[in-house]
């Protein structure tokens, strides 16, 4: 009986030691380093980004595969505490990639309390691409979620969004997305101003959108997705919502 009590302690001494990590998705052992070196890579040529969700301690972490990208992968540090540019900190997470826009866009989603550091890599044309690093900020700066922009249809199939109503004093880059009622990407933009027009490109700082968008239809549902995101890549308000054309 005394055997048995032992054991019980033992486990639940171990039960209660686990990580933060509250999903037990497979983690390498294997770092970022490794690979690296057994690759041909190119920095900095990956969009990606990350925000909170409604659970506090989860976080989704989004890319944009360019076509003919394979072998998506997300790494994370241990905290942030370490630095963020030495390869060797980073480990694999093995987490599916889900589709967003129907695939125009990947996410992955992690359960974790611990605010880390995260890179997100692809394979094209046989080289490693490495996107820039992404502070997770779920537990100190959540993600602000907001169904509240202002679309202006003055101009005949050309509404005009705007949000500075959200500017936060953290945000560098503006990514907004035009879809239809199906969920399908129609534009993906990104400008330093807080206004976009569809499908005007004079402030467009950076376009994902790969072929020539349709004609918006009169009096059809569309949707629009903004994220906020600041020089870490952390995401400080997402906007989703939709709008009916009134031509």
């Amino acid at each position: 009986m005394r055997s048995k009590n032992i054991l019980y302690i033992i486990v639940l001494i171990l039960t209660s030691c686990e990580s933060d990590d509250t999903n037990n998705n497979e983690v390498f052992t294997e770092t970022l380093a490794t690979l690296v070196a057994q690759n041909t890579i190119e920095i900095d040529n990956v969009i990606a980004c990350a925000s909170g969700s409604e659970n506090p301690d989860e976080i989704i972490a989004y890319v944009y595969p360019r076509p003919g990208a394979s072998d998506i992968r997300y790494f994370e540090t241990e905290n942030t505490t370490v630095d963020k540019n030495d390869y060797a900190n980073y480990v694999q997470i093995a987490l599916p990639a889900e589709d967003f826009f129907n695939g125009y866009l990947k996410t992955f989603t992690r359960q974790t309390a611990v605010e880390k550091w995260v890179i997100i890599s692809f394979r094209e044309s046989g080289i490693l691409h490495l996107s820039n690093p992404i502070r997770l900020k779920h537990q100190s700066q959540n993600t602000s979620f907001s169904t509240n922009v202002d679309i202006n249809q003055e101009v005949v199939g050309s509404p005009l969004f705007k949000w500075e109503a959200i500017v936060q004093s953290e945000d560098a880059i503006y990514f907004q997305v035009i879809s239809d009622g199906a969920n399908e990407l129609l534009s993906g933009t990104y400008t330093f101003e807080p206004q976009f027009r569809y499908y005007e490109l004079d402030n467009v700082v950076l376009n994902i959108t790969e072929e020539i968008p349709p004609s918006l239809i009169n009096n059809t549902n569309y949707g629009f997705t903004l994220m906020a995101v600041s020089e870490d890549n952390w995401v400080n308000t997402f906007i989703s919502t939709s709008f009916i054309t009134a031509f």
